[in-house]
């Protein structure tokens, strides 16, 4: 198995662990401690020994930070866990604070006094974010305070150790381009800039860099490294020595000075003594290595180049998509024919279902040879309530029965080779209410708005997402997470900077992958998503039309649950996308399944 169930949180531990904690503060003069989820790459997902937040405050979601002060204690999430959020941390340790209704600077602000000392560990903030934090304790006359040793760490005793995953070379004919041509392309943006090297900080950016894979952090196949890229001459790859096996080390020593990444302060050292203009994302590089090169006027200010040159996939790139998606999708018909037959007898729960999804996974990898590596993130199995909860994880104690008459929210992806998937389906269980019906098509008509779009080049993420919420704002409803976020290629299943969201403000281009999952969830009752994968492309001309437009081609083969839609509510235009939709996914996989299975998927996908 690739997902494991214990729980993770520790709540009934916060109390003693936030005591502890501002005793060590007391013992070196400080004033309150600022605690992110983050570790040194500003990485979404940690090792377990980054795991800070959790450990502290029981708060086990992928985004959210603490703050500790000598009389209180909060930790601030986004919509996506407010409700995760509020079972996890103990309400008498601290207060779970919506980060949309009270930011981190605001609350802070409010609560500070002239002379206070706030610490903060400058390695697990963006340059960007200190500053912003520094002006807040600024204004009220108080002192943000970088510290030299992490005082958590201090106070975390069996701190798990630090991960040694070992490193891939990721193969040129699934990557499309070699490291050098990815070398030279990232050297004409420097020079562009006139700057002399770049920082790297970013995981998913040295690994699409040097064209290399690795399991540092789980499900995620970008091993823990930093590097600096020159203009000019050799970069430098600072990796852990203990992850490279012979035949890794010396392909990289082709491309790059290999280096143990406690030389990296000393590297940014000889730049600055070189007086070399060194170009990085304010918004990505650690504030301690930022800070120094800012105080030594070094710092070029400037968006990490290699951002929108990994989001633009290359035709191997969505050639692999492609076919990891078929296969991913076969995975998930033979899992959803299952969990028809299962799911009445009453006898199926979300452990349950999540194991056998792993396995219809790892067995369809078998299908044409491509093995599943991993899956892409810990599945979301919400069964009724749980559903409404955007992110939940199950573990043994939440772990829930598919009940007769509700829904099942399943989120999962896989990680091949060849790509990187996430789709989400939501599925009856029994027979829906009318209000289910009603929600369900109202996402669908809403995705099915995203899929059809067109649009001219430009346009962002933001204008796009405003489509999936139109059928949700007629019935005064929505949604609090983004509609879309990007995929990367046997990468991180979240990838920046192209997003669908009301902050999504890189404009979209070909060859960028990107979810489309507009959601409803009614606390308490259930949750509903619907998510595929979806690549831009250039559209076919519009009659009459004026500019080259852009759209969607989507990449994701699963049927979607037809005992969920009201077609009264639907246009033609999206009854036809529908039928159009599940005639792909038909002749996508009937002939690779059983009798058994392919009845199932003719029925699922017949037309409306």
């Amino acid at each position: 198995m690739f997902q494991i169930f214990d729980v993770r949180g520790e709540r009934s531990a916060a109390a003693g662990r936030i005591a502890a904690l501002r005793d060590r503060l007391r013992a070196d003069n400080l004033d309150g401690f600022i605690v992110p989820h983050s570790d040194e790459h500003q990485s979404e997902y940690l090792a377990p020994s980054a795991e800070r937040l959790s450990w502290l405050t029981g708060f086990t979601g992928s985004a959210g930070t603490a703050i500790v002060l000598h009389d209180a204690a909060a930790v601030f999430v986004d919509g996506r866990y407010t409700l995760q959020a509020a079972s996890e941390v103990d309400p008498a340790a601290a207060t779970v604070v919506p980060i949309a209704e009270t930011p981190v600077g605001k609350w802070l602000s409010a609560r500070l006094k002239p002379g206070d000392r706030i610490a903060y560990d400058p390695w697990l903030f963006t340059l960007a974010e200190a500053r912003r934090l520094a002006k807040r304790c600024a204004d009220v006359g108080a002192a943000l305070v970088p510290v030299t040793a992490n005082p958590i760490d201090a106070i975390w005793a069996r701190r798990p150790t630090p991960p040694l995953g070992l490193v891939d070379l990721h193969p040129a004919e699934l990557a499309g381009e070699r490291t050098a041509e990815k070398l030279r392309r990232i050297g004409a943006k420097l020079a562009e800039k006139k700057a002399d090297a770049l920082l790297l900080s970013a995981v998913d950016a040295v690994a699409w860099t040097f064209n290399i894979r690795g399991s540092d952090v789980a499900h995620n196949a970008a091993p823990l490294a930093f590097a600096i890229i020159r203009r000019e001459g050799r970069p430098q790859l600072f990796i852990d020595a203990r992850k490279l096996t012979n035949s890794v080390r010396f392909a990289l020593a082709d491309v790059a000075d290999v280096v143990e990444p406690t030389a990296l302060p000393a590297a940014i050292e000889k730049l600055v003594d070189a007086r070399a203009r060194v170009l990085g994302d304010p918004d990505e590089i650690p504030a301690i290595l930022g800070e120094r090169l800012a105080a030594a006027g070094a710092l070029v200010e400037a968006e990490d180049p290699t951002a929108l040159l990994k989001a633009r996939k290359n035709t191997a790139e969505i050639d692999g998509a492609r076919k990891a998606h078929v296969r991913d999708g076969r995975a998930l018909v033979r899992f959803l024919a299952w969990l028809d037959r299962a799911a009445p007898t009453g006898t199926v729960d979300e452990i349950g279902a999540i194991e056998a999804l792993e396995r219809f996974r790892v067995l369809t990898a078998l299908d044409d040879g491509t093995p599943l590596v991993d899956i892409s993130f810990d599945t979301i199995a919400g069964a009724g309530p749980n559903g409404a909860i955007v992110h939940y994880r199950v573990n043994r104690a939440t772990n829930r029965k598919l009940d007769q008459d509700s829904l099942f929210l399943v989120d999962s992806g896989g990680q091949y080779r060849d790509g990187t998937t996430d789709v989400t389906r939501t599925v009856a269980i029994g027979t829906p209410t009318p209000e289910m019906r009603d929600r369900f098509t109202r996402v669908l008509r809403g995705h099915i708005g995203v899929a059809r779009a067109r649009f001219p080049a430009g346009t962002t993420g933001a204008q796009i997402d405003v489509i999936a919420r139109i059928p949700q704002w007629e019935a005064g409803l929505d949604y609090d997470h983004g509609t879309g976020h990007g995929i990367g290629s046997f990468l991180s299943v979240h990838e920046g900077p192209q997003r669908l969201s009301k902050s999504g403000h890189v404009a979209l281009e070909p060859g960028m992958l990107l979810s489309n999952e507009p959601g409803s969830y009614r606390t308490g009752a259930f949750g509903i998503r619907i998510e595929n994968v979806i690549v831009v492309t250039p559209a076919g001309a519009i009659p009459g039309g004026e500019r080259p437009m852009l759209g969607f081609e989507t990449l994701t083969l699963v049927p979607i649950d037809l005992r969920l839609v009201d077609p009264a509510m639907m246009t033609k235009p999206e009854r036809d996308w529908l039928n159009a939709y599940h005639a792909r996914v038909r002749a996508a996989h009937a002939k690779r399944l059983s009798a058994e299975d392919r009845s199932w998927l003719e029925n699922a996908t017949r037309a409306i």
